[in-house]
């Protein structure tokens, strides 16, 4: 793991700490700041060439006399989008800069180990400031770059950023509990040996094998390297705020979003968020509206310089093809809805602290184009039928191969291309990672999936590919609905059926026998979701809990405040609904 943050750099012991002379200047030259007069104002120089190192008195000067002019070019509506952006965020890595030395001179004075600075804001980025000694004394240099690099690196939220508890500088790691299935790993053949033959009605019984389980799996060894840890650095509350402003103004610049839809979006930390009402503010275009902002609250477009209109252009083509085949489930609401809750675990876990930006880069991708150009129909129908998709990918995640496939090809059109400046080595990292990813929400791979995930959270010592885990947190999100609000979860179920007994009725057309739960008139409801739930959702869910926890143990801080966070807001929530029941 890398340091996140610097050590003082006291001369001897009579000597101030290096971090007093920037809060002093920050102080006295915001002072004097304010006896500019307006036309010294309009004089300012904003470009951003030649601009003194961030973490230097003469920084704080800069960042703060640029900061008046901004505010008054604003009002007057003659600063542009670019040199506002650029401002503005010179100006959240100088505040950065200044608290991660404050909180150094604080906790080390001047003299010598490293220190790692975390912010702990809620709502509009406040909160006490504490610091983690973590890593090496690497030097100050190297430290300090390592801080200025992870400056937008962990994205605020609307209900703010992930950051590490209140009051607390050590956190106890949380004893994991013990698995029910830890001595009861069944060999593949035995997937099913949990689900009584009792339990469920045989038709339930023989849905759940014929989607969940694979008679030809074919699985490719990925290497077993470590999961490298980068450090994570969080910008104090008024470098949050300002950070907050620069994404809005780099998103509203760049692409109009309808109020209705700025309203909704509000909300898109929720487990339960209602992308239904983001359909219907949206005009129908949930993918377009929800992928733009969620890369533009992680910094994607800006670290890897996408420009605005092919990303729009991308989202519009994304969209299309979810709406090709007139799906009631598998449709762009589906794909929506799938990142969303991606986006919830990476942010509310505090996974994306374990992440790099590419990484990040490539989940939010796989969940946005993970369905495709769906035809809603199963694989099981495309092998059964002999379709040109099943002949094409010889009968082996027919679906998902497509989804995949389909969608690079679209990235390789110019206005399309997203991908366009990425290294090579970064664009064939992004791709493999969207392979995996994709390849493993084919429902047939589900129980040999979390079989391999046990296996691995049962040693002493586990290391968790990143693939691995993101494949499964892609997969969990893809049946994630029964374990939202009611009203919601019913919504996409009857949905889902209705698809369901359109793929029976092709098959009645064509003289096939009807799939498990696609016949209109001879269908379990009750009992197919219960099964759903119980043999295939709440397990998912299960072990995707218990391997958030082993990966997220060496940033536990940050997750376990992310939760508390969580917590209190929902059981405010719940407070103030009782209060009016």
């Amino acid at each position: 793991m890398q340091p996140t943050g610097a050590a003082g750099t006291g001369s001897g012991p009579g000597s101030p700490p290096a971090s007093s002379g920037a809060v002093v200047a920050v102080v006295n030259r915001a002072a004097s700041a304010d006896l500019l007069t307006g036309d010294e104002l309009d004089s300012v120089d904003l470009a951003t060439d030649n601009l003194p190192a961030v973490d230097t008195p003469d920084a704080c000067d800069k960042a703060a006399l640029r900061l008046r002019c901004l505010l008054r070019q604003l009002q007057r509506g003659e600063i542009s989008a670019e040199l506002l952006q650029k401002n503005l965020h010179y100006a959240a890595r100088v505040l950065e800069a200044v608290f991660i030395d404050e909180t150094n001179q604080e906790d080390g004075g001047g003299g010598g180990g490293p220190a790692g600075s975390n912010n702990s804001g809620g709502g509009g980025g406040g909160g006490k400031a504490i610091s983690n000694n973590v890593g090496d004394n690497s030097g100050n240099a190297a430290s300090k770059e390592a801080r200025r690099g992870a400056t937008t690196s962990a994205p605020p939220t609307h209900s703010g950023p992930t950051g590490p508890p209140l009051g607390k500088t050590t956190i106890q790691r949380r004893k994991l509990r013990a698995p029910v299935w830890a001595r009861r790993l069944a060999d593949e053949d035995d997937e099913l040996s949990e689900v009584q033959p009792d339990a469920v009605p045989p038709e339930v019984r023989e849905w759940l094998a014929s989607t969940f389980t694979r008679q030809l799996a074919t699985t490719r060894k990925r290497s077993d390297e470590k999961p490298k840890f980068r450090s994570v650095a969080h910008a104090i509350r008024a470098g949050i705020f300002v950070d907050r402003i620069y994404r809005r103004i780099s998103s509203t610049a760049l692409m109009q979003f309808p109020p209705e839809v700025v309203k909704v979006l509000k909300c898109l930390d929720d487990w339960s968020f209602d992308v239904f009402a983001l359909a219907e503010a949206g005009t129908c275009q949930p993918v377009k509206y929800l992928g733009y902002d969620l890369l533009n609250r992680y910094g994607t477009i800006h670290k890897f310089k996408i420009p605005p209109a092919t990303l729009e252009t991308f989202l519009s083509r994304i969209e299309e093809g979810y709406c090709r085949f007139r799906n009631p489930y598998h449709n762009n609401l589906h794909a929506a809805d799938v990142a969303q809750t991606v986006h919830h675990i990476l942010c509310q876990t505090g996974m994306m602290h374990w992440l790099t930006d590419l990484e990040i880069f490539a989940t939010l991708l796989a969940a946005l184009i993970h369905d495709y150009e769906h035809t809603g129909t199963t694989n099981n129908f495309h092998v059964m039928s002999g379709s040109d998709t099943a002949m094409l990918y010889n009968d082996r995640a027919v679906l998902e191969n497509h989804h995949i496939s389909a969608a690079f090809r679209v990235l390789k059109e110019d206005d399309c291309n997203v991908l366009q400046n990425l290294s090579k080595e970064e664009f064939r990292e992004l791709r493999s990672l969207i392979i995996d990813m994709v390849l493993a929400t084919d429902m047939s791979f589900h129980f040999q999936q979390l079989k391999n995930m046990r296996n691995l959270l049962t040693l002493a010592e586990p290391q968790v590919d990143k693939s691995k885990a993101l494949s499964l947190v892609l997969h969990c999100c893809d049946v994630s609905h029964p374990a939202k609000r009611w009203d919601i979860h019913h919504k996409w179920t009857m949905l889902l059926l209705e698809e369901f007994f359109r793929q029976g009725d092709l098959e009645q057309e064509l003289g096939l026998p009807f799939s498990p739960l696609c016949d209109r008139n001879n269908t379990l409801v009750a009992e197919s979701q219960i099964g759903f739930i119980e043999f295939i959702v709440e397990p998912s869910m299960a072990v995707c809990a218990d391997m958030l926890e082993i990966v997220l143990a060496p940033i536990a801080p940050i997750a376990m405040s992310s939760n508390s966070k969580n917590n209190n807001n929902n059981n405010n929530t719940s407070i103030k609904a009782n209060n009016t029941l």
